[in-house]
């Protein structure tokens, strides 16, 4: 089964929404035929990876993509950026692309830095980041820099309409809705559900599942902000839940976005209290207190 995601990216300029500003200033770039380095942040899943792709798509490039998430050393400029940025091309420039930048080391940040130097004839980058202050300063300052924000709810919701008109399911708004108010602003979570969220060619939802998830994004989105305690708590409190069982999973599954070089010490963390979870009679408590540690490793 083809993921809706993949099947209706955009292919042009044109079917990209939002962001018209700097979909202007990107279609002077493809006009003239080049680009400079170009370094694109925002929350997850509003559409950096696709806007980088379409512009290399948009080019005579010879393009080498990396994800950054799997391949983030030292090792990787070494043995595939380097040879590719110093090879031979019959195209008008090298591009790559280095998604989710932020998961690259500062070691080899700081090497990438001299590599965009040394080959800037030749070759320009295109970096895409949930968290820019995750990129150090020296690579910033190479780039120009785009913060991407995702489109409206109202647009989500007729691109989602589209998408189920073109699938031959019928779209019910209310159900649409309350997936795009859970997920939101995260685009490809929220196409990923309704896809998931099909059976017998009909959308249909779990309420209960739909709560879970949008508690364990705001609990996320605290931590991220370093949030006081005492908000943390009020998150908690105002779910209304007395089990929490699938936070765990949830903050475990975005460990590596979160605590970055101290995942491991979060996950040890995540497993203690999941464990003392079992047999605590204060359900929140617990999950408090866990929050509570998290919240230094961020």
């Amino acid at each position: 089964m083809e993921l809706w995601v993949e099947k209706y990216r955009p292919t042009t300029l044109e079917e990209y929404v939002g962001n018209e500003t700097i979909k202007n200033k990107i279609a002077d770039y493809l006009k003239q035929g080049s680009i400079q380095n170009l370094l694109f942040h925002g929350v997850a899943g509003t559409g950096k990876t696709t806007l980088a792709k379409l512009i290399a798509k948009n080019l005579n490039c010879d393009l080498l993509y990396i994800n950054a998430s799997d391949e983030r050393g030292i090792d990787t400029i070494r043995d595939k950026i380097i040879p590719f940025a110093s090879s031979m091309s019959f195209n008008d420039v090298k591009i790559v692309i280095l998604d989710e930048a932020d998961y690259i080391t500062p070691q080899a940040q700081a090497t990438l830095r001299n590599t965009i130097e040394s080959c800037s004839k030749t070759t320009r980058f295109i970096f895409t980041c949930n968290y820019l202050e995750r990129i150090i300063s020296p690579l910033q300052s190479r780039c120009q820099t785009f913060e991407i924000t995702p489109p409206s709810k109202g647009d989500v919701l007729d691109t989602l309409k589209n998408i189920l008109a073109n699938e031959g399911i019928e779209a019910n708004e209310s159900i649409a809705m309350k997936v795009i108010d859970t997920h939101y602003p995260d685009i490809r979570k929220i196409i990923n559900t309704i896809q998931g969220s099909i059976v017998d060619g009909k959308l249909k939802i779990d309420n209960n599942s739909l709560k879970n998830t949008q508690l364990g994004g705001l609990v996320v989105d605290a931590l991220i902000r370093k949030a006081k305690l005492s908000e943390i708590r009020q998150i908690l409190a105002d779910s209304g839940s007395r089990e929490f069982d699938d936070l765990f999973k949830y903050i475990y599954d975005k460990s590596s976005t979160l605590f970055g070089d101290r995942e491991g010490e979060a996950i040890l963390i995540i497993a203690k209290y999941q464990y003392e979870y079992t047999f605590v009679l204060e359900k929140e408590i617990c999950v408090a207190a866990m929050l509570n540690k998290l919240i230094n490793l961020c």
